[in-house]
């Protein structure tokens, strides 16, 4: 039976490191503040920005949240960031994803200032992680590295698998763990017989957004496995993209959806805030 990964515990350990630095911030007059917005009404998003509210409040962050209709274009939207990038009280800013079809998500994250760049999307700050130097890193994939690291997981010199390679989570993953010195494959809908990959994996980290897809068929005995999914299985409840109740039999230790990856987001989200002021004050 495999060890649960225990992201809300890891992310509150996080949150309260956090919290602490947010309190020497204040001591020397440095005050942090993240402009959230949110465009629609999206069900989703509505939950992921209020969770990211609550975090705000609980390590010392003033939050600024940009609540704009559906409608509004995409030229409004972009001044709006133009704005937030003068404001020299603003450290951080966030776009929720996904925006309505009318704003091209590309043209909204390359108007965002890198220097306030929290959520590590900006080109700039993916073109700093590929070649090793500072810059934002996208909040999920560092905190797989913070649940593989805090849960004593070795990743040097290990064979690691990602299936799926999206920007936000496949590929930045990969290049983190390069840097941990992990042999990395990365896998995606083209790969030809995909359990044979992912059977080599002493981590599998799974992203394709396909719900209980990853069985036990697809796990080498004693993986540690990862689990980004958040999916909704056939009676409506929470999953992930792996097949939860199958694959802890065989693995040595796992994220639960929910309470695995998702808590760490927003707390390497705070992390970055916190990051980004330092580097303000530099």
């Amino acid at each position: 039976m495999a060890k649960l990964i225990d992201g809300k515990k890891i992310s509150q350990e996080i949150k309260d490191e956090v919290k602490e630095k947010v309190a020497k911030l204040k001591e020397e007059g440095i005050r942090i503040s993240l402009a959230v917005i949110q465009v629609g009404n999206n069900p989703a998003s509505t939950v992921y920005v209020g969770n990211k509210k609550k975090a705000c409040a609980y390590v010392g962050i003033q939050s600024l949240a940009y609540e704009l209709p559906g409608e509004t274009t995409e030229e409004e939207l972009l001044q709006l960031i133009r704005e937030l990038n003068e404001k020299e009280e603003v450290n951080g800013i966030l776009v929720q994803l996904p925006l309505p079809e009318q704003i091209d998500e590309d043209k909204v994250i390359r108007t965002i200032d890198p220097k306030k760049d929290v959520d590590g999307f900006h080109p700039q700050s993916v073109g700093a992680l590929s070649i090793g130097q500072k810059g934002f890193v996208s909040c999920t994939p560092a905190g797989i590295i913070q649940l593989l690291k805090r849960s004593d997981i070795l990743m040097d010199g290990k064979e690691c698998v990602i299936v799926g390679r999206s920007n936000i989570v496949g590929k930045p993953m990969a290049l983190l763990l390069l840097r941990e010195n992990a042999t990395v494959t990365v896998c995606h809908s083209h790969t030809t017989d995909l359990k044979a990959v992912t059977r080599r994996a002493d981590i599998l980290i799974v992203a394709i957004g396909k719900a209980k897809m990853v069985d036990a068929d697809y796990i080498k005995e004693g993986a540690v496995v990862i689990d980004v999914g958040m999916n909704r299985d056939e009676n409506g409840k929470l999953c992930g993209d792996v097949d939860f109740e199958s694959v802890q039999e065989k693995a040595s230790a796992i994220t639960p959806v929910p309470g695995g990856v998702g808590p760490m987001t927003i707390a390497m989200l705070m992390n970055n805030c916190v990051e980004s002021a330092r580097m303000k004050e530099k």
